[in-house]
C-alpha cells in the first residue's frame, strides 16, 4: 500500500511530457483561423445566445476583449498560442456551444488522445438549436390599428445584440454559460477564433493587468432604485411631489437574500415597498365617501429625539365580494429556459392554482405563453371550468428565449377582445424577469406600456426566481402599466399576495394617486421623505392628469413618512446661510398641507383632498410604530445615514413593541428577518 500511495503522488506530481507534435498542430490551426477570420470580413461578432448567457459572461468578456485587441499580428498570434500549448497541464477544455455554423475557412480541431482524457472530465454542455430574435408587426386584428412596431423591435436585432454587449473583435466566438464543477471555480467561456479547445487558465500572463482568470459571476440581477432622499431646507424647496406605490416586491427580495444568509444588496431595498408589504388597520373610509380616506400622525422620531415624523396612512374602501365587476385575466407565463428551476415554472403553476380557487365563476381566464415566440395555450374559459384552466397550466414547459415583447403584445391584444363594459381585465406576467428577446430597455417598456395603459387593461407583475432577476424590466411594467409588482419566492408568499390580498391586487379603487406636501418653513425648517426614490414627480405633474401615478386597490392601504426638523431643533443639518432671511415667513400653526390627487377608475379628470397637517396629529399605534420600524429596519440595510446610534436592537425591539395583533405572523417575520441580518451585519 505504501508503494501504491507513492507512485501516486509521484503520477500527480509529475508535469506531463511534452508534445512537440500537439504544440505545432495547435499553433498551425489557431494560425489558419486567425486568416480565416479576416479574410471573409467575419471578425464582427454574430448574434449571441440569449441574454442570460451572454449577461453573466460579461465580466469575464471585457478582460477577453482586452487580450484580443493586442492579438493583431499572426506574431503575437502565434507567441500566444503557444505558451498556452505549452502549459498543457493548466490548459482548461471546454465543449462548444454553437448557435451558428463557424465562419467559412474556420477549423475546429477534432479531439487527439493527447486531449481526450481532458475532454471526458470537462463539463459537457446541451447544444441548442439557433434563435432568431421575433418582433411583432403588422396590425393587430380587432384593436385601435395596430401595434406600433418601433415599440417592439425596439432591442430586437441582431446587430443592436452585438451592440449591447460591446464586444468588436472576437469573431465568432459563442458564448456559453456552463455551470461550476468541482473541477472549476466557476462558469467558463468557450472562444472558437482561438486555439479552439484552450482556455486562459490561472497563472498565464494577464494582457494590461487584466485578470482573465477570475470567473464570470453567476448572478445577473438589476435593480431599479435610487440614491436616498436627502434632507432638504424648506425655504429653497417647500413642496415634495410623488407617486403612491403599493408594489411589495422588494421586501420579499430582501427576505429571500436573507433567508438565503446574505445581506441584501442595498439597490434592492426600497423602504417604502417594505413598509406597505404589511396589511395596516388603518380608518376606513364611510360608505359613500371617498374610495379611500388620509390620516395622519405626528410622533418622535425614535432615532433622533430632534426631529418629529409625519405618517401619512391612506386606507382603500373593501367592496363586498359580490359588488365587485366581473373579472378577465390573461395569465402572461414566462416559459423560457431559465424558468426551467423549481422555485419558477412549478412554483407558478402552484400559485395561479391557489389564485383560481378565489374567482367567481363568471370571471374568464386566458394564457398566454412565450419562449422563443409567443403562442395561446388557454382561450378565454369561465373560472368555473376549473379542470380545463388547470390542464393548461399543467402542459407548460420551460425551454427557449424569451419573446417577452411579443407575449405582451398577444396578451394586450387578448385582454381588451374580453373586456366588457364595467368589467376590469388585467394582464398579469409572471416571470424571472429576463427579457431577451424584443424589448429588453426599461425605456422602451416605459414608452409601450404606457401606450396600452390607455386600452384599460391593468398589468401586474409577479416575479419567480432569483439570478438573473431583472427587477429595472419589473418596475417598468409595473409602475407604467397600472398595476403592481410582487415578488413570490415561496407557496406562502403566493397565499399572501392571490388568496389573501386578492382583491386588493386586481381590483382598482382608485387610479392615478398622487401626494404633494407642502411645508411651512416657519414650522419645518428641513424635511426628508424616507423611501418613494425611484416614485419622485415634479411639482406641476400634480396637477396634470396626463401624468401616470400609482393605483389604489380595494382594501389596500398606503403608507408614507416624513422626518422633519424645526426651526430651533438643535439636530438641524444645514447651518443658516449669511444672507438669508433671519425669520421664515408664515404662521407655525401648521406643520404643512396635505394635497391629494385620484381619478375614478375609467375617468380622466382628477379629484383633490385636502388636509392641514397639525402638531400632535394622532397617535402612535401598533400600526405606525410598526411602520417606523419597518422604516428603520430598511434604512440600516442601506447604511442608515441618518440614523445616529440607532441600530438593529433598537429597530427589534420598536418592531416587537408594536406587533399588535398578527394573525398572519408577518410580522413576527420581520422581527426574524432583523435578527438574520443583524448576526450578518458584523
Amino acid at each position: 500500500m505504501s508503494n501504491e500511495l507513492t507512485n501516486l503522488r509521484a503520477a500527480l506530481h509529475a508535469p506531463p511530457a511534452a508534445q512537440a507534435e500537439a504544440k505545432a498542430d495547435t499553433i498551425a490551426l489557431a494560425l489558419r483561423n486567425f486568416d480565416a477570420l479576416h479574410q471573409t470580413g467575419q471578425g464582427s461578432r454574430p448574434a449571441l445566445r440569449p441574454n442570460q448567457a451572454r449577461r453573466s459572461a460579461a465580466g469575464f468578456l471585457k478582460g477577453v476583449h482586452a487580450m484580443l485587441k493586442s492579438l493583431t499580428s499572426r506574431p503575437i498570434l502565434a507567441a500566444t498560442t503557444s505558451a498556452l500549448a505549452l502549459s498543457v497541464g493548466l490548459v482548461i477544455v471546454v465543449p462548444m456551444i454553437r448557435t451558428a455554423p463557424p465562419p467559412s475557412g474556420l477549423v475546429v480541431p477534432q479531439p487527439t488522445p493527447a486531449t481526450q482524457a481532458t475532454d471526458t472530465a470537462a463539463t459537457e454542455v446541451t447544444s441548442e438549436p439557433e434563435v432568431t430574435a421575433h418582433a411583432v408587426v403588422g396590425p393587430e386584428v380587432g384593436d385601435d390599428g395596430g401595434t406600433d412596431a418601433h415599440d417592439i423591435t425596439r432591442l430586437a436585432t441582431p446587430e443592436l445584440a452585438a451592440k449591447e454587449a460591446n464586444q468588436p473583435g472576437i469573431g465568432a466566438a459563442m458564448v456559453a454559460e456552463n455551470p461550476p464543477s468541482p473541477r472549476s471555480p466557476g462558469p467558463t467561456v468557450g472562444l472558437a477564433p482561438l486555439a479552439a479547445r484552450t482556455l486562459f487558465a490561472e497563472g498565464l500572463p494577464r494582457d494590461g493587468g487584466v485578470d482573465l482568470g477570475r470567473p464570470a459571476p453567476d448572478d445577473t440581477e438589476a435593480f431599479a432604485n435610487a440614491a436616498p432622499n436627502p434632507v432638504k431646507i424648506t425655504a429653497n424647496e417647500p413642496v415634495s411631489t410623488f407617486s403612491i406605490d403599493v408594489d411589495t416586491a422588494s421586501y420579499a427580495v430582501v427576505r429571500a437574500s436573507l433567508t438565503a444568509g446574505t445581506l441584501p444588496d442595498p439597490a434592492a431595498v426600497r423602504i417604502e415597498e417594505m413598509v406597505n408589504y404589511f396589511p395596516y388597520a388603518y380608518p376606513a373610509p364611510a360608505a359613500g365617501d371617498t374610495p379611500f380616506t388620509s390620516t395622519v400622525t405626528v410622533t418622535r422620531t425614535p432615532w433622533n429625539p430632534g426631529t418629529n415624523l409625519v405618517h401619512i396612512a391612506l386606507q382603500g374602501r373593501l367592496p363586498a365580494i359580490s359588488d365587485r365587476p366581473a373579472l378577465n385575466l390573461v395569465f402572461l407565463i414566462d416559459t423560457s429556459g431559465s424558468m426551467d428551476e423549481p422555485n419558477k415554472l412549478p412554483l407558478l403553476r402552484q400559485s395561479l392554482t391557489l389564485m383560481l380557487a378565489q374567482l367567481r365563476p363568471e370571471d374568464e381566464v386566458a394564457i398566454v405563453a412565450y419562449a422563443g415566440s409567443a403562442g395561446g395555450v388557454l382561450a378565454p374559459t369561465r373560472a368555473a371550468d376549473r379542470e380545463a384552466i388547470l390542464a393548461a397550466l399543467d402542459r407548460l414547459q420551460a425551454g427557449g428565449a424569451t419573446a417577452g415583447a411579443e407575449g405582451l403584445a398577444l396578451a394586450y391584444q387578448v385582454a381588451r377582445k374580453m373586456g366588457g363594459a364595467g368589467e376590469v381585465s388585467r394582464v398579469v406576467l409572471a416571470t424571472d424577469g429576463d427579457f431577451n428577446v424584443g424589448i429588453d430597455d426599461p425605456e422602451g417598456l416605459t414608452h409601450y406600456i404606457a401606450r396600452q395603459r390607455d386600452s384599460g387593461v391593468y398589468l401586474s407583475v409577479l416575479g419567480f426566481g432569483r439570478g438573473n432577476l431583472d427587477d429595472a424590466t419589473m418596475q417598468a411594467l409595473a409602475q407604467n402599466g397600472n398595476g403592481q409588482a410582487a415578488y413570490i419566492d415561496t407557496l406562502a408568499e403566493a397565499r399572501k399576495v392571490l388568496v389573501d390580498q386578492l382583491t386588493g391586487a386586481l381590483f382598482p379603487i382608485a387610479d392615478d394617486v398622487k401626494i404633494q406636501v407642502e411645508w411651512n418653513p416657519a414650522a419645518v425648517a428641513e424635511y426628508r421623505l424616507i423611501g418613494y426614490e425611484t416614485r419622485a414627480l415634479r411639482r406641476e405633474d400634480f396637477n396634470n392628469d396626463r401624468v401616470d401615478a400609482g393605483e389604489i386597490g380595494a382594501g389596500h392601504s398606503v403608507t408614507a413618512i416624513y422626518e422633519v426638523t424645526a426651526p430651533t431643533s438643535p439636530a438641524l443639518l444645514h447651518d443658516p446661510l449669511r444672507y438669508g432671511s433671519a425669520q421664515p415667513a408664515g404662521e407655525a400653526g401648521e406643520l404643512g398641507f396635505l394635497r391629494l390627487r385620484y381619478k375614478t377608475p375609467g375617468t380622466s379628470d382628477s379629484a383633490l383632498i385636502e388636509t392641514p397637517i397639525l402638531p400632535g396629529s394622532g397617535t402612535g399605534s401598533d400600526d405606525v410604530r410598526f411602520a417606523v420600524a419597518i422604516a428603520g429596519f430598511g434604512q440600516l440595510l442601506t447604511g442608515a445615514t441618518y440614523l445616529g446610534d440607532w441600530g438593529w436592537d433598537q429597530a427589534i425591539a420598536l418592531a416587537l413593541g408594536a406587533r399588535g395583533d398578527d394573525p398572519f405572523g408577518y410580522r413576527i417575520e420581520a422581527v426574524n428577518l432583523m435578527r438574520m441580518a443583524q448576526s450578518l451585519d458584523k
